[in-house]
């Protein structure tokens, strides 16, 4: 499968057998969920990718500018020799901008999406000859056993791209975090991303787009379900739903039924009232002093923090404290 000499495959991903569990139980609750990193199957993937490119979507391009304008001044402030591990490894356009800058020892990208992580890794080892990759399948939420070849006894550097801390809610950022301590250890750091709190209209139009590739996005979970668990949703009865909760400085996105109906998922019938919810994701808001306090409380020392002109977007570096 992997022919690549600087590219080494290491597959964690859960069983099947979970998967279902995970979505039943989510479906079988008073609020109906299901967890976001379930969104990433090939399509999904493939949508989200599109998703980064619209015009109403700021997050990803924001973040780019500021690898580029500060891309120097961020590898001298993460140091060289490290690993540098990503979570959730997305757009190859930013891990290009930082290998460019760091040349690291070794890099980790760890993603749940098989062909998308296997992809961007055979591409990166192609265009950067001198690096080596240990790309991890899996959920970096959830998979700590990984292999040690991957994480040598260097200095460890984690990149957190995208904003992704906001798809839990603070507490589980706070428990998340420190668990990415732990991993990082003496003399660490993280880099991240985190989406800034702004108008409302700013944010609810990034998670509504014009050409409907967020509802496409979002409605696509029901596809896979369909495909992996034998389900039978109607999509065309569910409807795309996303706006801020300003109590919860959050963006919600549910799948709202448009009426009652009855649906069979891994042959257990799951039953739905007209304008009930499926809570598919958050991505919580945070203002630049609000996370560098729940940093401090995982375990991190903040230090610097990069923004663009209209403080849409910024990306902080976390030192692991001693």
């Amino acid at each position: 499968m992997n022919r690549h000499p600087h590219v080494h495959f290491h597959d964690l991903q859960m069983p099947a057998s979970d998967f279902r569990q995970d979505i039943l139980t989510g479906l079988q609750a008073e609020q109906k969920h299901i967890a976001p990193k379930y969104f990433y199957d090939a399509e999904g993937s493939r949508l989200f990718e599109q998703i980064c490119t619209l015009p109403e979507y700021y997050l990803t391009r924001t973040e780019i500018g500021l690898l580029k304008d500060h891309g120097p001044e961020i590898a001298a402030s993460l140091g060289q020799n490290v690993t540098l591990l990503e979570l959730g490894s997305g757009s190859s356009v930013k891990i290009r901008l930082l290998l460019d800058a760091l040349r690291p020892l070794l890099y980790v990208p760890v993603d749940i999406s098989r062909e998308h992580l296997l992809q961007s890794a055979k591409s990166l080892a192609e265009d950067f000859p001198w690096l080596t990759v240990h790309a991890i399948c899996g959920d970096y939420a959830a998979s700590w056993e990984w292999p040690v070849q991957a994480l040598p006894d260097s200095r460890r550097i984690a990149y957190f791209p995208g904003s992704s801390i906001g798809n839990s809610t603070p507490r589980q950022a706070l428990k998340l975090l420190g668990r990415i301590a732990a991993l990082l250890g003496d003399g660490g750091g993280l880099l991240i991303g985190v989406d800034l709190i702004k108008d409302r209209e700013i944010l609810e139009a990034a998670y509504n787009d014009s050409q409907g590739v967020t509802a496409r996005f979002n409605k696509n979970l029901l596809a896979r379900l369909n495909r992996e668990l034998h389900a039978d949703f109607k999509l065309e009865h569910f409807q795309h739903q996303a706006f801020y909760n300003a109590v919860e400085q959050r963006i919600e996105m549910h799948l709202l039924s448009d009426r009652e109906q009855t649906v069979h998922v891994a042959d257990e019938i799951i039953r739905f009232r007209s304008g009930e919810t499926i809570h598919t994701e958050n991505s919580c808001k945070y203002s630049i002093s609000g996370f560098r306090q729940l940093a401090r409380q995982a375990g991190f020392e903040p230090r610097e923090v990069w923004t663009d002109a209209d403080k849409l977007f910024c990306i902080h570096y976390l030192q692991v404290q001693k």
